[in-house]
């Protein structure tokens, strides 16, 4: 008898677990359609309430924009009166710093790395011809000439996009090159003025 009862004992649960497994998948299938419909709604809903992504920077800053923002107190309270490299600073590993710096702090769209250089840091400096007040910022008060990577701590392509604005600026005329005024005593090489009269 003991047997026969196993038997009958398998052959139910055997098919409770089958009836189980056709309601579970049926009732499994209606909560993903629900939870599909939900999610759709809530997605919507996020994107339209979600604050903006700071790392992204598909958004095009058009270049007025960017030359008031040089002018308003928002400005002034991040960078006070020093320029806008002056508070950065570098990270590297070990005690010096590597000749150059990184290619470039944005890829596809956003900013790939933890500490990114001034330009790239702040979407509002746009590096244009027509925003020399930025561009003065990278270039030297006693040579003229655009101040090194190596101390302004920008991206190898940020660099190369200012040294392309500052000749676009120079071409148009925005930017002056001015030469520094040098005195020569012209005695060494013409002689005195006596000695001509003689």
């Amino acid at each position: 008898m003991l047997p026969l009862a196993r038997g009958i004992y398998s052959n139910l649960a055997q098919i409770t677990r089958n009836g189980r497994v056709a309601i579970h998948t049926a009732s499994v299938l209606r909560c993903k359609a629900e939870n599909e419909a939900t999610a759709g709604n809530e997605e919507e809903k996020t994107e339209a309430s979600a604050a903006p992504d700071g790392k992204d920077r598909t958004k095009v800053i058009p270049v007025e924009t960017s030359m008031r923002y040089l002018k308003s107190e928002a400005y002034k309270t991040t960078y006070g009166n020093d320029f806008v490299w002056t508070q950065y600073r570098r990270n590297h590993k070990g005690m010096f710093a590597p000749r150059k710096t990184r290619k470039q702090c944005i890829r596809q769209g956003k900013i790939s790395t933890g500490n990114p250089c001034p330009i790239c840091r702040d979407e509002y400096l746009v590096l244009d011809y027509r925003n020399t007040e930025l561009l003065q910022q990278f270039i030297s008060p006693y040579s003229g000439q655009v101040l090194s990577y190596s101390k302004t701590g920008l991206c190898q392509k940020s660099h190369l996009r200012l040294t392309v604005a500052v000749e676009q600026a120079r071409d148009c005329g925005l930017l002056t090159y001015d030469v520094p005024f040098r005195e020569y005593d012209y005695d060494e090489y013409y002689g005195k003025k006596e000695e001509q009269q003689q």
